[in-house]
């Protein structure tokens, strides 16, 4: 944690030094075009107009990646990040539950639990460990992209070298596949596809687009193996600071911003197959069936170490 926060503070002095009182930061990873980048903008100017701040967005993982932008909002060196699931999993283990392999049927299930007690109970972890989750963006149903062939089928996958985000969840289903996966920032990905180092990785279509992975892993199997949330997160440090109404102003920005940037999540999700095959991209179709049964041992796994969170989880995911 010390060496990770000294590249934050290598990497965020301009920033840090400028901050003033009345001054936001609000950084995240994703680049122009994705539905998070233009949720922060919204963000960004939602709170600006109802605090009277400042605020300053930073995308495309230019105040870190996920993990050092976590670790520097908890240093309060910046206020808010729009982070991933599994990055955030590091710090507090229950939200990478999210992701138990083929637990959401659609996006607006996933929605829907994120909004409710689970949502509740995620953000009471957080806060033990410094953090504030102001609410969870969409971080998408995630597929399979590989450099020259589809994986339809579990046996196909097997021996894979994939890349995933630093995420026990996803390291373990694809352990329990069968495949060599391992942990990689999602800004080094293109240049560790296009060098061969991985024969593929999986995203949700909106990541794979926005970051040109469609050009350097064109055959994609829509596996839908899990789902990832964005949590929105702001350091405790700067949040306990903030008069109440202000705290109101970040959580209305959240939400407002949220449902827009879940729309548009939404939407790629259904209309970027057809772009994407005009641009060369070839789809396969999976057994899903087959890759649910070969990751049960996923399950089994984590209901032995949270039990409570994952059944409240599959009660949730099932409506009941």
């Amino acid at each position: 944690m010390k060496t990770q926060l000294l590249a934050v503070l290598a990497t965020t002095t301009a920033f840090a030094g400028m901050a003033r009182a009345d001054e936001v930061i609000f950084a995240h990873g994703s680049n122009p075009g994705n539905p998070r980048f233009v949720a922060a903008e919204k963000w960004a100017g939602l709170y600006a107009e109802c605090s009277g701040d400042t605020v300053n967005h930073a995308p495309s993982a230019t105040m870190g990646d996920d993990v050092e932008m976590l670790t520097s909002a908890s240093a309060g060196i910046i206020q808010i990040t729009a982070n991933s699931q599994g990055a955030m999993s590091q710090i507090v283990p229950e939200i990478g539950l999210l992701g138990l392999p083929f637990l959401f049927s659609d996006l607006s299930t996933a929605w829907s639990v994120l909004d409710g007690e689970v949502g509740k109970m995620l953000d009471a972890s957080a806060q033990e460990k410094g953090l504030k989750i102001l609410g969870f963006w969409d971080n998408g149903i995630r597929h399979v992209s590989h450099l020259s062939k589809g994986v339809p089928t579990p046996a196909d996958i097997k021996g894979m070298k994939i890349r995933t985000p630093p995420d026990d969840m996803t390291v373990a289903i694809f352990e329990a596949l069968g495949a060599a996966p391992a942990p990689l920032a999602f800004s080094e990905l293109p240049t560790a596809l296009q060098s061969g180092v991985f024969d593929g990785q999986e995203n949700p279509l909106t990541n794979i687009y926005s970051s040109k992975i469609h050009e350097i892993t064109p055959h994609i199997t829509l596996t839908a193996h899990k789902y990832e949330s964005t949590p929105v997160v702001a350091g405790m440090v700067w949040w306990s600071l903030l008069s109440p109404e202000k705290q109101e102003c970040a959580l209305q920005a959240t939400a407002e911003a949220g449902k827009l940037q879940r729309e548009l999540s939404l939407e790629q999700d259904e209309t970027l197959p057809a772009k994407m095959k005009e641009e060369g991209v070839t789809f396969h179709e999976a057994d899903r069936a087959a890759y649910a049964e070969a990751t049960q041992s996923v399950y089994d796994k984590y209901a032995g170490q949270f039990p409570e969170l994952v059944a409240a989880l599959q009660e949730a995911a099932a409506g009941k």
